[in-house]
């Protein structure tokens, strides 16, 4: 069994093939294909974040809105950039959206990766300390934050305050109790996903990472599973972390769908994400169902991990992707044990 969600990288322009022709198209369809989502049974809705870019960027109003219209499904991201966060308004914010949703925010939060512009966190106020990378701070924003979710006072409170204090250091409010245990870390490496590990974050594995054996794709992120979970055991944390893979994956079940996506090569491709970092970008899989089945029940990866998000083309509207999501729970899950 696993938990099945859809990825959107929320893109939008205008362009006459798009549904999503500016961002409020693509920040109210986002709401609208997470409510639909849920009504077909999916377990998770997650959202990329970019920042500079016709992409979406902001993450908590939109989570916040989705879980104010929705009862049940997952909502999340893949992932938060952390090197453009203040880990402290990022607490407050998150323990809102947290609990506006009653506690199903499932918060992907990573170092980084390229973005539009040339150190774009700079923009933002941020810099590494001396002697830092950007990579670094990532990190280190990464566990402040995960240190302040705890709900332990820190802040020493005003003597004389407008308002009466608890007694004792003050924390950040609102704070949600259980947040920590759902915060995901999206490693492109080995050596960071057992350092997520370590530091008590489920793993987010995406359709790329660095290529550190030159084996295909769905063998390095197994791998890279693995030494996750072998990482998790050593470190002694009380419960069982969670691991989701993204994937493209489309069922041809429609003439539609053989248009769209029938041409696609079935390949990983090798290339450079960073100007000194070679990686690997794993395959999409768009067959028909029969087909996809037997080539998703080779994928090493999908098999470690309890949850897969489904990375889909918001620019083709609510309603393609819903049946896009709806063909793969009707005629691929079922057969491959997912459901």
């Amino acid at each position: 069994m696993k938990k099945i969600g859809f990825l959107s990288f929320g893109h939008w322009s205008n362009h006459p093939a798009y549904q999503t022709r500016t961002a409020s198209d693509t920040l109210l369809q986002s709401i609208d294909l997470a409510v639909a989502a849920e009504e077909i049974g999916l377990d998770g809705a997650y959202f990329r974040v970019h920042h500079f870019a016709r992409q979406l960027a902001s993450p908590f109003p939109l989570l916040s809105a989705i879980g104010a219209k929705t009862s049940k499904i997952e909502i999340g991201t893949g992932v938060i950039d952390m090197r453009y966060e203040n880990p402290l308004y990022m607490v407050e914010d998150a323990g809102a959206a947290d609990l506006i949703s009653g506690g199903r925010l499932q918060l992907g939060i990573s170092r980084g990766s390229p973005e539009q512009v040339i150190e774009g966190w700079r923009y933002f106020g941020y810099k590494p300390a001396e002697g830092e990378t950007d990579a670094d701070m990532g990190r280190k924003k990464a566990l402040e934050f995960l240190e302040k979710l705890k709900g332990a006072g820190f802040a020493e409170p005003n003597p004389y305050p407008m308002f009466p204090n608890p007694p004792g250091l003050l924390r950040l409010e609102p704070h949600s109790d259980g947040l920590l245990e759902r915060i995901w870390w999206g490693a492109a490496s080995n050596s960071t996903a057992v350092w997520a590990a370590e530091n008590g974050m489920n793993l987010q594995s995406s359709t790329l990472k660095f290529d550190e054996s030159g084996k295909p794709f769905h063998i390095q992120q197994a791998e890279q599973i693995r030494l996750y979970k072998e990482a998790w055991k050593k470190a002694g944390h009380r419960r069982e972390p969670r691991v989701s893979v993204s994937r493209s994956i489309f069922a041809l079940v429609t003439d539609q769908d053989r248009d769209y996506f029938g041409q696609q090569k079935g390949a990983d491709s090798f290339g450079y994400i960073e100007a000194d970092k070679r990686a690997v970008f794993g395959k999409s899989y768009a067959a028909e169902p029969d087909q996809l089945i037997k080539e998703l029940a080779q994928d090493e990866a999908i098999q470690e991990a309890d949850t897969v998000l489904l990375t889909i083309p918001n620019t083709l509207g609510v309603d393609y992707n819903i049946h896009v999501l709806s063909a793969i729970l009707e005629y691929v899950a079922p057969a491959l044990g997912w459901r």
